[in-house]
């Protein structure tokens, strides 16, 4: 019985693991074809790098962000990606100035003390946090889109695909063997 039991645990953690290893491929590959993030059904996922978001998702989490809003509707308590100095951050709407006709906002890490220094604009908003999380799968996304991780990511399937073939080589002719060994 622990034994039918372990394999069954073993199997879903095979099965659980070639899908995440399936997913980041798929997220690798498309977004070195298209040059840029990959993006599904209008959203991108985003790694989680700092906690200053936390406890509302933890660093090293994936994160929906919905793409193509009007950056201009954003109200204050959205979760929004926006890009500053080079980088992507991922902060909650503190403030919606309106002045001169156009909008900024102040936003602020939900873990962070004060507010960000900085005002975003408009045009520096990349989209808005969806609710879908999946946590810690950012570590290995983010470690995949590296150059030795895309490396690894396309090598090790191959190499378990060989072996797998191999295997399975053995298998066929080692029971090939069996039944024609009594055939001389």
């Amino acid at each position: 019985m622990l034994k039918k039991v372990l394999s069954i645990v073993g199997n879903i953690f095979k099965s659980i693991s070639i899908v995440i290893l399936c997913f980041l491929a798929f997220i690798v590959i498309s977004s070195r074809f298209t040059g840029g993030d990959s993006t599904i059904l209008g959203y991108q996922l985003k790694a989680v790098l700092s906690g200053s978001m936390e406890p509302t998702f933890q660093t090293g989490s994936i994160i929906a962000v919905k793409l193509g809003a009007n950056p201009s509707s954003y109200q204050k308590g959205d979760i929004v990606t926006f890009q500053m100095d080079n980088k992507l951050i991922t902060h909650r709407i503190a403030a919606v100035h309106h002045k001169k006709g156009e909008i900024s906002y102040k936003t602020k890490g939900d873990n962070n003390n004060a507010q960000d220094l900085w005002t975003v604009y408009p045009q520096n908003i990349v989209g808005k946090y969806s609710n879908f999380t999946i946590p810690y799968v950012g570590y290995a996304l983010n470690f995949v889109s590296s150059k030795a991780g895309s490396a690894l990511l396309l090598i090790v399937p191959g190499i378990l695909l060989s072996l797998s073939a191999m295997r399975n080589l053995f298998q066929l002719t080692k029971e090939f063997e069996t039944k024609t060994a009594g055939w001389t």
